[in-house]
Formats: structure tokens, sequence, C-alpha cells
């Protein structure tokens, strides 16, 4: 247990606190505060990151939390689901991502979800990449100690939906 930014970091298996930031496994009864979450347009926005229909979450959710390489944990805040953090694979790198529900931004959940994250998953590098315009995660990383890193020579690179993500890692 510690605390950054003022809250306690905990990791729980019940979210029986009010004021803490609490990193637990995602249950089957976290889906749908999940769903409505990934669903908000303004998010979406920001993320540079598209909804997905309802079907197409469900079967992403069962696919990761059955593979062993993913690990993945419900952030709670105040006794409730503010969101989701984990780590995964792709393309020969350890990749860390998180969603906070819009009504929880601005409190500095995600920071003290990824500190706590970072001591659970001690892979080295661990990076993220991130929607150039989303200053807000960017802020996150950085103060996790995270820095901005080249990819293949280019300080960004354009994605096959056109968007243009930075790219940030953690040794």
């Amino acid at each position: 247990m510690h605390v950054r930014r003022g809250f306690l970091v905990t990791r729980r298996t019940a979210d029986t606190v009010t004021d803490r930031v609490i990193l637990r496994d995602v249950v089957d009864a976290d889906l749908p505060t999940l769903f409505a979450q990934q669903m908000d347009p303004e998010a979406n926005r920001m993320a540079a990151f598209p909804a997905r229909e309802r079907d197409a979450f469900m079967a992403h959710w069962a696919r990761i939390r059955i593979d062993a390489t993913v690990i993945i944990n419900a952030i709670l805040f105040g006794g409730r689901v503010a969101g989701n953090i984990g780590s995964y694979e792709r393309d020969d790198r350890r990749l860390i991502g998180y969603w906070i529900g819009r009504e929880f931004w601005g409190r500095g959940i995600a920071t003290a979800a990824l500190a706590d994250f970072l001591g659970h998953d001690r892979t080295r590098p661990l990076q993220a990449f991130v929607a150039k315009q989303n200053a807000a995660s960017i802020r996150v990383l950085e103060k996790c100690g995270f820095t901005r890193c080249n990819v293949n020579g280019s300080a960004s690179v354009v994605g096959d939906d056109g968007v243009e993500e930075l790219l940030f890692s953690i040794a």
C-alpha cells in the first residue's frame, strides 16, 4: 500500500473504500460499466479510439481475460469502477493502456493507477502509444516516468486509422 497524489493506492479483491484508487482483477459485473465508458463520444475523440459494439466488446474482453500474456485490472475509486488498466504484447513490445470513465477525469486517478500498476508489471521497457492530441494521457505517462521516444526514427507514427500517435517508454 502506498500514497500517490493524495490517494491511498491498494491492491484488493473487494472495493469497500471511498477515497482510494484500487486495482483488482476485472470481474463480469464490471463489464457493463466498462462498456458504457468506452461508448462515450468525448472519451473516444480524446483517445482517438473507436467504441466497440456490445458483441465485439464482450468478445474482446473474453479473449483478453483468458490470455496469459495480458495483465488487466479494474480501477476502482469511491467503491465504483472508474476504468481499467492493462498491459499486453504486440509487435515484440510490451504495451500498456488505460481507460478512465469521463466522470472520473481530472482527479489524479489515472496517475495513481498507473503508478501502482508499474509496480505490478515490472517488464521493461514498457511502452504506450498515445494519440498526439491526448494531452491528459501524455501528462499521466510523464508523471509516472515515461519519456517520449522515436518510432523508427520518427517523432510520431500515423496508424492505419489516420491517427497520429506518440510513443512513450519507461526503462
